[in-house]
């Protein structure tokens, strides 16, 4: 049992030194930043390529094969023609994939027409709502913000008079939207600074329980 709380005081340390190496950058760029930096990248890169496998190369190309889906190894190929990228003799291949990937990616246009515009316009002018009510006029007031927003980048018409008015309450949108946006940011950063303040505290707990 002393065996099992040594070993997670030594990694519980472990994340604590690169927590305070994290933050020596506040001081200046240094070796131990680095090291932390480049271990968080290495890391992560593993275990990204790991879970590709896991939930992608296997399950949607390895184990259809295992079950007699020959068909599969045409997408198969292609994938092994992506690396082809890396010879100067053959990277004239890759050109095939990436041909392939680029001439599907339109298959995916509708979709992204109806998610991305469709769906964004309709929940913008949606009024079903009975007037009178504070949806309704919150609703009125998006539908005002969008509008005047896109009267600020429509630049073939001079800003001037009641279209340069509406265009400047759009300058007002835009800046409440990037204010709203940074602040959000700043909590989220705020967030995980506090979060590692209260590992370091716990860390202390511990080293002061495992030693008591």
């Amino acid at each position: 049992m002393e065996d099992s709380h040594l070993v997670e005081l030594l990694w519980t340390t472990f994340a604590a030194f690169l927590t305070f190496a994290t933050f020596s950058f506040l001081y200046k760029d240094n070796p131990f930043y680095k090291f932390a930096e480049h271990l968080v990248v290495g890391v992560g890169a593993g275990y990204f390529v790991v879970l590709l496998v896991l939930t992608s190369l296997k399950p949607k190309l390895w184990d259809p094969l295992l079950a007699g889906q020959w068909w599969y190894i045409i997408p198969g190929l292609l994938g092994v023609l992506m690396w082809m990228r890396f010879s100067k003799k053959v990277s004239w291949l890759s050109r095939y994939p990436i041909a392939f990937y680029i001439g599907t990616s339109g298959v995916a246009i509708p979709l992204y027409m109806y998610n991305s515009i469709n769906r964004q316009i309709s929940s913008t002018l949606d009024l079903s709502v009975g007037f009178g009510s504070l949806t309704a006029f919150w609703g009125i007031i998006i539908v005002i913000g969008v509008l005047t927003g896109l009267m600020y980048f429509f630049f073939s018409k001079e800003h001037k008079g009641a279209f340069g008015g509406l265009a400047k309450i759009g300058i007002y949108v835009l800046m409440l939207g990037f204010g709203a946006s940074f602040g959000y940011t700043v909590m989220a950063r705020i967030s995980l600074f506090v979060q590692r303040i209260a590992f370091l505290e716990s860390w202390g707990r511990m080293i002061g329980n495992f030693f008591s």
